[in-house]
């Protein structure tokens, strides 16, 4: 028989043996929430790995409460409220945010080793089913909270010079034009990438035709390589590209949210963040930075 340490997903029998409850007491507990789980053709299944951290967060009153990372999309803003929640809470907690794209952000959420991802994936307008079918694609996703964070303007993000030559263009030639220009990417399983890549579709170009060698792993990254005329053209936020002194070419507006485990929502550092986001210093710095709409941040969506 496989031993505990050994599996990635754990049967009912497996889990009641490995707490030492009774298998209708686990059925219980899954049903109820409690225990992570998912139904895979009616059949529950356990993360391992998950059932390992809910133990620890047991342990009185969760001995991991004291901190919170957040991974997933990058963002300025958010970057900048964290930054401030740390400074406020000093040497006694810690918050942290490492941006990874959304892909990859939920993938870590999904293994534990964060508590909160930030994700945007697709049009504001179609933002509650895309974001909803990015999350069916993790087994424990019925765990897991939606809140919104913020609307934010997406586009191309160029140097002046750049942005006079783009003006120039008519439908006919940027199709023939665009792909000569030197593009910076996103990594793959980003937004910002998506984004990119379903824009240029409308132009009827493929992203594997455009000339692009470098790949940026954030916002920032990504207008510093244009600022240093390392490349021409990216796709990202507005609120970067100002920053940068870049020129900015609206493309889209997106939703900005976050997904957490069920467990999360009350942590004290997550709602000190959420109050954070709707103080007028907070909607000032949004209003500077450029681009954001922080109306019914913290709105649970699902």
């Amino acid at each position: 028989m496989t031993e505990p340490a050994e599996l990635t997903y754990m049967s009912v029998k497996q889990v009641s043996a490995y707490l030492s409850l009774s298998e209708k007491k686990v059925y219980s507990m899954a049903n109820d929430c409690i225990l992570p789980a998912s139904k895979i053709t009616g059949k529950w299944l356990f993360p391992k790995i998950l059932i390992d951290r809910w133990i620890m967060e047991s342990c009185h009153s969760g001995i991991l409460s004291d901190r919170m990372h957040i991974t997933g999309s990058d963002d300025p803003l958010l970057s900048m409220l964290v930054a401030k929640v740390m400074s406020q809470v000093g040497t006694s907690e810690l918050v942290s945010y490492s941006s990874t794209g959304s892909s990859l952000g939920l993938d870590i959420l999904s293994r534990g080793y964060a508590d909160v991802c930030a994700l945007h994936w697709g049009r504001l307008e179609d933002s509650n089913e895309s974001h909803l079918e990015l999350l069916k694609k993790y087994p424990n996703h019925q765990q897991w909270l939606m809140l919104h964070g913020f609307n934010r303007k997406q586009g191309l993000m160029m140097r002046p010079e750049t942005h006079l030559k783009y003006e120039t263009l008519t439908e006919a030639s940027a199709s023939t034009s665009l792909p000569s220009w030197r593009w910076i990417a996103r990594q793959a399983g980003s937004g910002s990438q998506q984004h990119l890549e379903q824009w240029l579709a409308t132009k009827d170009i493929d992203f594997e035709e455009v000339n692009s060698t470098i790949v940026a792993q954030s916002e920032r990254e990504l207008a510093g390589y244009i600022a240093r005329h390392n490349g021409d053209i990216g796709f990202g936020c507005q609120s970067v590209a100002f920053e940068s002194g870049l020129s900015f070419v609206p493309i889209l507006t997106e939703s900005f949210d976050f997904v957490m485990p069920q467990s999360i929502y009350f942590r004290r550092q997550l709602q000190q963040l959420l109050c954070m986001f709707q103080e007028p210093k907070s909607i000032q710095l949004a209003a500077t930075l450029g681009g954001y709409d922080l109306t019914d941040c913290g709105k649970l969506l699902m």
